[in-house]
């Protein structure tokens, strides 16, 4: 996990500077000015001749308030994508080939098909037709439920996405999974279907679908640049669009780092969730 921090970091670090020019320069080139001393002001308004720690603490004061909105934001699309996707999958395993099965398997696939931002699109026009009014982010939402009701709607638009891959996941896997021998001989001696297919199948099933959940999990953190940008949300994702539109390399090498921490810890949490789930794989002592 170091090893591949330290990879990353040395990448970001070193792309980056391949990238020609800052803020100062765009400006001043797309003004047609070549005076220096003026681009040397702009560069101390800016705080581009400040040393790499002091922007950095500056970075810092700006990233900590957007962090909690898109870690609701993330949360809120896995937990619609886990609460659906997987009791739908095993739902549509044990009612394989039935119309139930077939009209879950399209609405998966639709889901699979649609991007993001359209079905957000397609939300929006849904609210101004139905009840005359947009479900952006304008002010902080106040208290519990308000907070709620503003990242529900974008949350449903990327979980539904989300969702419907999971189902699709645990759908296949169950189907592997139920057609083992020690199924049928669980079958055999008298086991109830639920005692199956939810102690004995999903358990064992869950392996690949937890590491789809994490990879999602890892995505949502640093993915939600469009879904962001049309619901006006001021996450980390929009403002790290924003700071690659200005040059801001120290912001961009900073924000790109923490989503990678992100992306390898839940990756690393991940690991060690397999051996809660499946003993089989757990070092020996």
């Amino acid at each position: 996990m170091l090893l591949t921090l330290f990879g990353i970091s040395v990448l970001i670090f070193t792309m980056l500077r391949l990238v020609p020019g800052n803020i100062a320069d765009i400006v001043f080139n797309a003004a047609g000015m070549i005076d220096v001393a003026e681009k040397a002001k702009l560069e101390k308004e800016l705080g581009l001749d400040r040393p790499i720690p002091v922007q950095y603490v500056q970075w810092v004061n700006e990233i900590l308030p957007r962090i909690p909105i898109t870690a609701k934001l993330a949360g809120l699309a896995l937990m619609f994508a886990v609460v659906f996707g997987v009791p739908l999958g095993v739902l549509s395993a044990v009612k394989q080939n039935t119309g139930l099965d077939y009209v879950l398997r399209v609405v998966s696939l639709s889901g699979l098909s649609m991007p993001a931002f359209w079905l957000g699109l397609l939300i929006l026009m849904a609210f101004v037709a139905w009840f005359g009014t947009i479900p952006i982010y304008t002010d902080p939402p106040q208290g519990f439920w308000n907070t709620l009701a503003l990242y529900s709607v974008p949350a449903a638009a990327v979980g539904f996405r989300s969702s419907a891959l999971v189902m699709r996941l645990t759908r296949s896997s169950m189907l592997e999974v139920l057609r083992q021998d020690y199924i049928r001989t669980a079958r055999a001696k008298g086991a109830s279907d639920q005692n199956v297919n939810y102690h004995h199948a999903l358990r064992n099933a869950l392996l690949p679908v937890v590491t789809v959940i994490g990879i999602e999990a890892a995505f949502l953190m640093g993915g939600l640049i469009v879904t962001e940008t049309v619901f006006n949300i001021p996450g980390v994702a929009r403002f790290l669009v924003e700071a690659i539109k200005w040059r801001d390399y120290p912001i961009v090498q900073n924000l790109v780092m923490f989503i990678a921490v992100v992306a390898v810890s839940i990756n690393f949490l991940i690991d060690l969730l397999y051996g809660v789930l499946d003993p089989r794989i757990r070092y020996a002592s």
